[in-house]
């Protein structure tokens, strides 16, 4: 009797427990309970702050780049020409002067000049010897000679100089072509003008030994005739002569 009694007791305590145990879940609250609430309203606000926040951060990329392409641009304009033909100019002129500096007999100077005229190309003297004005007009003919010698050489030199000039300004105009930057084009045209500006100090070298020949001759000319003039009227005043005809070639 005892017995049975206990076996009850026990199996109504765990069927108590067991009750209870299922039951905890629905009478047991967490301490602190979260609920998440969806508004669409607010959502909307967020994506439309997010989107103008990256178009700003877009904007502010685009900004840097074009800054640094600016940059870019910057250095390339300040970028030197990486070629220069200056030394090749002054070289070609170098030879130019070289030539004129060897003129015979009388040079590209004023005061070598005027004595020069003065003592070969004046007024025929009064008097003298044969010999006097026989070197008188030797020396004209030298000069004259020398003079047309030295203005071929001239024009020689120039026409060598053509080659040295036609591939500076081929090289010139590849560079100005393919220039990155305003500086390395004005340099370029820069050095075609100096190249031009060669190209005539020759031209005004050919014309200057050209004119100078020319000048000697014609003068050499006009002394001559001169000198012939006044030859021939020593010659007719003197003592004992008596102008007559002459017959030339006898006819039958």
């Amino acid at each position: 009797m005892t017995t049975r009694k206990t076996r009850r007791a026990s199996l109504m305590a765990a069927t108590a427990f067991s009750l209870a145990l299922s039951l905890q879940p629905l009478v047991t609250m967490p301490a602190s309970a979260q609920w998440i609430v969806y508004d669409p309203t607010n959502f909307s606000q967020n994506v439309l702050t997010a989107a103008r926040e990256l178009q700003q951060i877009n904007n502010q990329i685009q900004m840097l780049t074009n800054q640094s392409q600016s940059l870019v641009n910057q250095a390339k304009n300040l970028a030197s020409l990486p070629m220069s033909t200056l030394a090749q100019l002054q070289s070609t002129i170098a030879r130019t002067q070289s030539l004129l500096s060897q003129a015979q007999n009388i040079s590209f100077n004023v005061q070598q000049i005027q004595t020069a005229y003065s003592s070969s190309y004046g007024a025929a003297p009064t008097t003298g010897s044969s010999a006097t004005l026989f070197a008188a007009a030797q020396t004209r003919w030298q000069n004259s000679v020398g003079a047309f010698e030295d203005s071929l050489k001239v024009q020689a030199g120039v026409i060598g100089n053509i080659p040295t000039n036609s591939s500076a300004m081929t090289s010139l105009v590849t560079a100005s072509q393919s220039a990155s930057g305003a500086l390395q084009a004005a340099q370029a045209g820069n050095q075609l003008l100096a190249l031009q500006s060669q190209q005539l100090s020759d031209l005004v070298a050919v014309l200057a030994a050209k004119g100078r020949a020319d000048a000697l001759e014609q003068a050499r000319v006009t002394a001559t005739e001169s000198q012939g003039a006044q030859q021939y009227k020593i010659f007719s005043t003197r003592s004992g002569y008596q102008p007559g005809n002459i017959t030339m070639f006898s006819g039958n």
